[in-house]
């Protein structure tokens, strides 16, 4: 007598096994997503990256100062008619004690690159699963944000002598970011807009309120970046609204990496799990449903 559970049994353990193909490719690549790269590979991108991030500021002030004076004169209207305007009241308040102008100044020298460097290797060695999205995030922002220094050049308070801004650095002869002819000529002093002072700030201060386990961790990252927000308006390096900028543009950066890295858009889903259904059909005899076990799989693989 002819039997037919036994067929429809591998039938159902086939699928089976093809469910799990499709899980663990998809399996695979999360936890790749959930891995820090190799630290040669990262070492050699944050090297090429800043590399070119320096170059090209020195490039875009080649083509002359005028506008960015003009900007300059644009942002203090528009601050003045919103009410924003405390750069100058900061200023001369941090010049009254000339010894917290001088802590100001070495910090916005040095923290700028310190703590962000800091937070960039402890994230690498104690959070990876957070690491690539993270990384992604500042460094797309920090790509938009030479647009911004193209398209707006801006002259920072210190150089509008005649609005009664003081450069601390040059008035207390204090070490500072510009001290020397050589690091003024090195960079682009008109970059200002938006602030990546503020935005890189923001940026660790969200990962150490975040992800530190320490109390004392997270009360720091919630003090450095309102610290470096008021350093950075009472040297007279920045405006209100390139500090805004900046921290808007960082804000905006950490959300699309989250979405794109630990979110995939089901739209997104949907449109690649489509696209690899129909390539499917014309290149092989593979079942439909691989085709959104791939395009998930290719979703969660971003690096």
């Amino acid at each position: 007598m002819a039997q037919t559970a036994p067929p429809a049994a591998r039938r159902g353990q086939a699928a089976e096994a093809r469910q799990g193909e499709q899980r663990k490719p998809a399996a695979t690549m999360r936890r790749r997503v959930l891995a820090a790269p190799p630290v040669w590979r990262e070492l050699l991108l944050v090297v090429l990256f800043y590399t070119g991030y320096t170059l090209t500021r020195i490039v875009l002030v080649q083509d002359g100062t005028g506008p960015a004076f003009a900007h300059a004169d644009q942002i203090l209207n528009v601050e003045r008619a919103l009410g924003l305007d405390v750069e100058l009241y900061l200023n001369e308040t941090l010049l009254a004690i000339p010894w917290l102008a001088r802590t100001a100044n070495v910090f916005y020298a040095t923290m700028h690159f310190i703590v962000t460097l800091a937070v960039v290797i402890w994230l690498y060695r104690y959070r990876p699963q957070h690491y690539r999205w993270l990384r992604t995030s500042i460094m797309v922002a920090t790509g938009v944000a030479l647009i911004g220094f193209w398209l707006y050049p801006l002259a920072p308070p210190r150089f509008l002598h005649s609005e009664g801004f003081v450069d601390p650095v040059t008035a207390l002869h204090s070490l500072g970011l510009y001290a020397s002819d050589a690091s003024g000529t090195l960079t682009n002093q008109y970059a200002a807009m938006p602030s990546m002072h503020a935005g890189w700030a923001l940026w660790c201060g969200v990962i150490l309120v975040k992800l530190a386990s320490q109390k004392w961790a997270k009360a720091l990252g919630a003090l450095y970046p309102a610290t470096t927000v008021v350093v950075i308006l009472s040297t007279a390096n920045h405006y209100v609204l390139d500090a805004v900028a900046g921290i808007a543009l960082v804000s905006g950066a950490l959300w699309v990496s989250w979405v794109l890295y630990m979110r995939c858009p089901k739209p997104l889903l949907v449109a690649r799990a489509r696209a690899s259904h129909r390539l499917a059909q014309r290149t092989s005899r593979r079942p439909s449903g691989s085709a959104a076990g791939s395009a998930a799989t290719r979703c969660a693989g971003r690096t």
